[in-house]
């Protein structure tokens, strides 16, 4: 099944239409990076991905979406590969942070009701997170709801296990599989013909400097890419919208504040 056409763009709007149109709708912003994603992938994988989540996400709960981001956190060695591979454009994360909040708050002074933040890139998520705390205790987020995931943290671990047998885990999913597969379905002319594995995967929440990228990557893949498919990213992709759809529209896995 391919995506469908996306919803509207919130800057696709005039001034002198968008208070109107935006009033108690849905916002939809992807968030990505430009990031080495070893030799078969290009750097725009987060953003791609981010973007056609987004898109489709929007699509579904007829939202607007906002132009995709593009210029994130940097690479950690044990998540991303860091930055011992070209490429990588980040900023500093006191730099996103600020830049998140600052963009949040703009976004305030508009009528929706709801805005959800889709993050395609593994560092981003605290800053994100932090960003949206910020904003929600002031005054201009009254009567606003705020949700942010990245699309991983909709995949059920159940649904995966039956295809991606000893998964390595999110934080080391990176260039994978998973991301490999999406992009076969997305975007097949970006990717190479290469299927790089890295039989030794970092463990989670640990931080190194210097790290041996030789001895920790497979020329900056983290894990495996063998077995990845256009079949596979099509089936993971459709199961990452109905989740977040499922999310928005029902609450599924949400705690909402009960309305008198």
């Amino acid at each position: 099944m391919t995506p469908r056409s996306a919803g509207p763009r919130l800057s696709d709007l005039s001034s002198a239409d968008v208070l109107a149109a935006t009033a108690g709708q849905t916002v939809v912003w992807p968030i990505g990076s430009i990031e080495q994603h070893g030799p078969h992938l290009p750097l725009s994988v987060d953003t791609v991905l981010a973007e056609a989540f987004a898109r489709q996400i929007a699509y579904e709960l007829t939202a607007f979406t906002l132009p995709v981001q593009s210029i994130a956190a940097r690479s950690l060695p044990q998540s991303g590969g860091g930055l011992a591979f070209p490429g990588t454009v980040h900023v500093r994360g006191q730099s996103l942070l600020d830049f998140l909040v600052d963009t949040v708050q703009s976004l305030c002074a508009l009528p929706w009701h709801r805005l959800l933040v889709v993050n395609g890139h593994f560092e981003n998520e605290p800053f994100v997170f932090e960003a949206l705390d910020h904003v929600a205790a002031r005054p201009a987020a009254a009567g606003k709801e705020f949700i942010a995931l990245s699309w991983w943290s909709l995949v059920d671990q159940r649904w995966l296990a039956e295809r991606v047998p000893l998964f390595p885990g999110w934080h080391a999913e990176h260039a994978g599989v998973t991301e490999t597969s999406l992009m076969l379905y997305l975007r097949p002319e970006l990717v190479s013909p290469e299927r790089p594995d890295h039989g030794d995967p970092p463990r989670p929440g640990i931080y190194l400097h210097p790290a041996d990228v030789e001895r920790t990557t497979n020329q900056g893949v983290l894990s495996g890419t063998s077995g990845a498919s256009a079949a596979l990213g099509e089936e993971l992709f459709w199961h990452i919208v109905s989740a977040a759809v499922a999310l928005v529209t029902r609450g599924d896995g949400l705690l909402r504040e009960e309305k008198p």
